[in-house]
């Protein structure tokens, strides 16, 4: 299966567009700052699947998803931070968590299909 095949990669990468959009518009100092962090956690979401995805070892390819699921809960933690500095806000910042528990959601579920399958 190709990488752009991967519904959860694609999400991911969505994602990752939307916090870029989002961190354009802040301050310099909180662009540099806190956007350069959010940013790169978002970017590393999809890179790690992408990854995973290329090494072709089924426990390589899980453990690189493991790195996304963290990337993605960072990201998370500085969505709060920007929330909480008042460069996000409420209704932005839940969207972008909705979204983000659904990448998680779909993450799990990728993990569990790594490797061949026990039909027993």
């Amino acid at each position: 299966m190709d990488i752009d095949d991967l519904d959860v990669y694609e999400r991911a990468m969505r994602l990752a567009e939307e916090v870029w959009a989002l961190v354009e518009d802040w301050p310099p100092f909180a662009k540099y700052s806190i956007g350069e962090q959010i940013t790169k956690a978002a970017d590393s979401i999809a890179a790690n699947i992408s990854e995973g995805h290329g090494r072709y070892h089924y426990g390589e390819n899980r453990q690189f998803c493991y790195y996304a699921r963290g990337s993605l809960q960072e990201t998370r933690t500085w969505l709060q931070k920007a929330r909480s500095r008042r460069l996000l806000s409420q209704e932005r910042f839940e969207a972008l968590s909705t979204e983000l528990i659904e990448i998680r959601k779909m993450l799990n579920s990728s993990i569990n299909t790594i490797g061949p399958q026990d039909h027993s």
